[in-house]
């Protein structure tokens, strides 16, 4: 008897299923913008136009960017040298253009005259996102002291300069609502000329920890969760990484506390507001806070933080930072290794027991 063949029943090659090794895939970063958006910079945009549009009270509530855009003026005194082309980012309402024009907080007594430091800026380019907020103060006598130029930017997280156009860059107030900061401090690398440096303030770290703290708890004694009322900000010990990062070198960042004392909570977040630093966060939640939150806040932040006299005190933490670009002739460290000296004989008399 002849074997029965197997073949017809087996399935033909063309109608196998091919079984193949799944390929693996990686996500990567989109060019453009950062996908990770902390801020709604138009929401921002718009808070700062309100604010700007009632200029009386807007002028009122300047009290901190003007003594913040102080200091940091102040730090200028140390550097020895003009500035021909100058860019204020973030200018708000040229705050820094102001205080430049200020008299010499630390004159020189061999000196029959210290002349403002406005003195040794040939030109300053304030711009500002606001075009209400820039050119609120257009009008006043500071602006004849000064060779200054306002100009309204798209979004400050993107500068129109080519390379090597400034000889410094200043910042006071307004770097605390950037969301891709890594970017803006390259970019600042990049605008400034060799030798030349950065210098900027920003709210960070613990500022309004008094409110933020009151507000979280008030959200879960009424409403049994809590939503962010108070922007995230950076950490001082971040600044110092991302400058380096940056590409800046002789880097300096400290911090200083500013408390100011408010009548109430209240008066708190409506100079908030009037200085156009209202919330920006994206996905906060619509709509202004509840009564019962608002009134709850008010109690606990008296318990928690009032002062004896019955105001309550707000900390407005700011980090004050200094880089330079990298330029010929600036000072290096010592390669590593290179010491003559080892630090335990200082800190052990001489290495004496």
């Amino acid at each position: 008897m002849k074997p029965v063949s197997l073949r017809p029943f087996l399935p033909r090659p063309a109608l196998r299923r091919r079984i193949g090794v799944p390929r693996r895939s990686y996500a990567v970063q989109a060019p453009g913008a950062p996908t990770l958006q902390v801020f709604n910079r138009h929401t921002k945009v718009l808070q700062k136009e309100r604010a700007a549009a009632d200029i009386e009270a807007s002028r009122k509530v300047d009290y901190l960017k003007d003594e913040v855009a102080i200091r940091l003026c102040e730090r200028l005194l140390d550097i020895k040298r003009n500035f021909p082309h100058v860019l204020d980012l973030g200018a708000n309402a040229c705050n820094i253009g102001r205080a430049l024009t200020l008299p010499n907080p630390d004159p020189d007594p061999s000196l029959p005259t210290s002349p403002p430091l406005s003195t040794r800026v040939s030109h300053l380019r304030a711009a500002d996102s606001s075009a209400t907020l820039l050119h609120r103060d257009a009008s006043l006598p500071f602006n004849s002291s000064i060779n200054m130029t306002r100009e309204v930017l798209n979004d400050e997280e993107f500068l129109p300069y080519p390379a090597e156009t400034f000889d410094a860059v200043l910042s006071s107030l307004s770097m605390h609502w950037i969301n891709n900061l890594p970017s803006v401090l390259s970019q600042i690398n990049n605008v400034l000329k060799p030798d030349a440096p950065f210098m900027a303030a920003m709210f960070g770290g613990d500022t309004l920890f008094e409110l933020r703290t009151s507000l979280q708890l008030a959200d879960l004694d009424r409403r049994g969760g809590v939503s962010p009322h108070v922007s995230p900000l950076a950490d001082v010990r971040d600044i110092g990484g991302l400058l380096g990062k940056a590409g800046f070198k002789m880097l300096t960042v400290d911090v200083d506390d500013i408390i100011v004392d408010y009548p109430s909570t209240f008066a708190l977040m409506a100079d908030l507001q009037a200085m156009g630093e209202s919330n920006a966060v994206l996905g906060r939640e619509m709509g202004p806070i509840g009564r019962d939150v608002l009134l709850a806040c008010e109690g606990i932040y008296r318990e928690l933080h009032g002062n004896e006299d019955g105001t309550l005190p707000a900390t407005f933490r700011m980090i004050y930072m200094i880089g330079w670009k990298e330029g010929e002739g600036q000072p290096t460290p010592l390669p590593r290794g290179s010491g003559q000296m080892n630090i335990k004989d200082i800190l052990e008399g001489g290495g004496k027991a």
